[in-house]
């Protein structure tokens, strides 16, 4: 027999989780192959839906590529609404003809729990990996959760308790980042990767992957630099750029707040590691945007500073999306979120001035006894979220497409 999944992930973070989730699907029905014939066994598998490369290449039928529903904000968004309406609909009606044994949304909620809720009332189980943020703004979207997924596969342990209290079947399956991420990070051949100065102080900046991150917090970033310079003239800066275009436009702005000794990283030159990854471990502490990399930056054990700025367009959006004008944790940062305290300083909004972030930035890079308490506590963290989330997040999904969860 062979068992047949439907996927959906909607951008590149979503596609590696996704193409890790289907190698221990694969390997799990391989490992059913000498059971063939027996009742219940599956011992071959197929993947179709929506994806990007990395799920291409563990073999999925991939009916649109994943760029049909990557979107940046409300308005781009809107602007694509027609070409996403038929994207949804397209697959809706395949799945619904043709009934997968269960459905996979990845992340993507906008798009997942629409779909996840049609294929469900049409008896179709369903399992969402990577649950809402929904312990920060919009609790109520939890009624359709329930109404929308068999299964939810949820990455921080804190989530698990939220929805078992709301009645909802869940599995904790760790963060994939935790197990790709090495617990003792090596500061210095990472240093010699990038060719910087292995005695010098290294600063990462990372103002964030898309263009409205680039324009609102790129000149604030590079003005703390400036201050941080004149205080420790010998300061390396590194800069991790997503592509070609978020480095143009880094550039155009830096032409304005000219940095010294500041080195562009491309991830086209690094061979399939992020290049974030290589400026934080090389970093002795990180200046970064609010988002997946203050995650990956605690996952290096690194100091950091977080900032985020919105246009007032914007906090009027999710505001009247939200429902609520603040999260209701008093976080905004992972790693603070994750450890119950301002364990690092969130600068935001008005906050976010040139000279704040540089003073918290100073502490960050001079003070050993922060960053030698930190690492502690981001190392327990890591150890944590360490759960080998491809194969849990596999057995649980093999268990609802079997018939075999509780």
């Amino acid at each position: 027999m062979t068992l047949r999944i439907g996927m959906v992930a909607g951008e590149p973070s979503g596609d590696l989780l996704a193409a890790r989730v289907m190698q221990g699907l694969s390997a799990r029905a391989s490992a059913n192959a000498g059971s063939a014939g027996q009742p219940g066994s599956h011992p071959f598998i197929s993947f179709q839906g929506i994806g990007g490369p990395a799920m291409k290449a563990q073999g999925l039928d991939c009916w649109h590529d994943m760029a049909a529903l990557t979107v940046f904000g409300y308005v781009d968004a809107l602007k694509r609404l027609p070409s996403l309406v038929r994207t949804y609909n397209n697959v809706k009606s395949r799945w619904l003809q043709h009934s997968p044994d269960v459905f996979v949304g990845i992340d993507a909620p906008d798009f997942n729990l629409r779909l996840e809720h049609q294929l469900k009332q049409s008896g179709i189980p369903t399992v969402h990996f990577v649950g809402p943020s929904i312990w920060a703004w919009r609790y109520s979207r939890i009624h359709k959760i329930r109404q929308s997924v068999s299964h939810m596969l949820v990455l921080f342990p804190f989530e698990e308790a939220i929805y078992v209290k709301e009645g909802i079947p869940v599995t904790y399956v760790g963060h994939p980042l935790a197990d790709l991420i090495p617990i003792e990070p090596d500061r210095t051949d990472a240093r010699r990767r990038l060719g910087l100065d292995t005695g010098a102080k290294v600063l990462a900046v990372l103002p964030g992957s898309r263009s409205s991150e680039i324009r609102l917090l790129t000149p604030r970033f590079l003005q703390a630099v400036q201050i941080l310079q004149r205080q420790t003239p010998g300061l390396q800066v590194v800069v991790p750029m997503v592509n070609a275009q978020r480095r143009q436009e880094f550039q155009a702005i830096l032409s304005q707040y000219p940095v010294d000794h500041l080195e562009i990283i491309d991830q086209s030159t690094l061979a399939g590691r992020p290049a974030a990854w290589d400026a934080m471990e090389a970093a002795d502490a990180v200046l970064v945007a609010s988002g997946t990399a203050t995650l990956e930056t605690a996952l290096f054990k690194r100091p950091m500073v977080i900032s985020y700025v919105l246009s007032p367009m914007m906090r009027r959006l999710m505001a009247w999306k939200s429902g609520q004008e603040k999260p209701y944790v008093p976080w905004v940062g992972l790693p603070n979120v994750l450890l119950n305290d301002f364990a690092v300083p969130e600068l935001l909004q008005d906050d976010a001035t040139p000279e704040k972030l540089a003073q918290a930035c100073w502490q960050a890079l001079n003070d050993p006894a922060l960053a030698a308490s930190l690492a502690d506590r981001f190392r327990d963290m890591h150890l944590t979220l360490k759960c080998d989330t491809p194969r849990l997040a596999a057995e649980a999904i093999y268990k609802v497409a079997t018939g075999a969860a509780s």
